[in-house]
């Protein structure tokens, strides 16, 4: 129900990135990027211009996943600010090149369950959106209004995709028994998740990941148990990290909302 069509990803991506650049290339390379506070305003500029990068390869070489090649063809981190921001143009064109000239419904490899070209679509949109803010906070300028309809979406795909989802044949998922509804109080949208717990030990690293989950889910027909309200872009910044609760209303049974706060509290980069 929040989805956009894919020419609205694409348009995202491109004003998005092109606000990132702009405030970046003003910005003293120096700075302290607050969300991710290891990293300097240059580290941010290669950060996104990699990612964007990573996933123009990852369409081009569709349906195929990262290949023993990809080191090979993975671009040098530039030197010095000026050379840092043209490399980044170059890295941005490719990405929106590579999914304009793709079919979005195509078979392509993504790390999370929908594997398409429009699942890359999506993800960057939002990739990009999140680190848009992170470029306005670090430069220290007024930060351009999170668009509604993207912030909508943006929230059902952190609570699914970045804090929960289904488990990995590794997992499972022991169900809550409490609902909560999410409330975008500006786009008059409802979202419905489940507080739960994953349980199991990836067979790679050897990491137990035992610990809050969280399950998006239809509406089930039922009172919920506790409200979280906002406006999209206060919510989807919040659950990224990138602002605080302020004007977020958590309303309802308090162990709902503390497995459902357990689950997103850990911070996505």
């Amino acid at each position: 129900m929040t989805r956009l069509d894919p020419d609205r990803y694409l348009h995202h991506l491109r004003r998005d990135s092109a606000r990132f650049r702009d405030v970046l290339a003003g910005c003293d390379p120096a700075a302290r990027v607050p969300a991710c506070p290891d990293w300097d305003a240059d580290d941010l500029l290669w950060h996104l211009a990699e990612v964007q990068w990573f996933w123009s390869d990852v369409v081009r070489h569709r349906p195929a996943g990262p290949d023993d090649e990809l080191e090979a063809r993975r671009p040098a981190r530039a030197s010095g600010h000026e050379a840092l921001l043209a490399q980044f143009d170059a890295c941005s064109a490719g990405l929106v090149d590579a999914l304009a000239a793709a079919d979005p419904a195509e078979a392509a490899w993504h790390w999370g369950p929908e594997q398409t070209v429009l699942a890359s679509y999506r993800r960057q949109a939002h990739e990009v959106l999140i680190h848009r803010l992170d470029a306005e906070q670090t430069a220290g300028v007024e930060p351009e209004p999170l668009d509604a309809e993207l912030a909508t979406d943006g929230v059902a795909e952190a609570i699914d995709l970045m804090y929960g989802g289904d488990a990995p044949a590794w997992g499972r998922i022991e169900g809550g028994e409490h609902v909560v509804r999410v409330d975008l109080t500006d786009v008059g949208v409802a979202l419905w998740a489940r507080p739960c717990t994953f349980l199991g030990t990836d067979p790679e690293s050897g990491k137990t990941h035992d610990g809050p989950h969280v399950l998006l889910v239809e509406d089930p027909g039922v009172e919920a148990d506790a409200v979280v309200s906002g406006t999209a872009a206060d919510v989807d910044a919040w659950l990224w990290k990138r602002r605080g609760r302020e004007g977020i209303e958590a309303t309802g049974d308090q162990a709902a909302l503390e497995g459902f706060m357990a689950a997103v509290t850990p911070p996505i980069d």
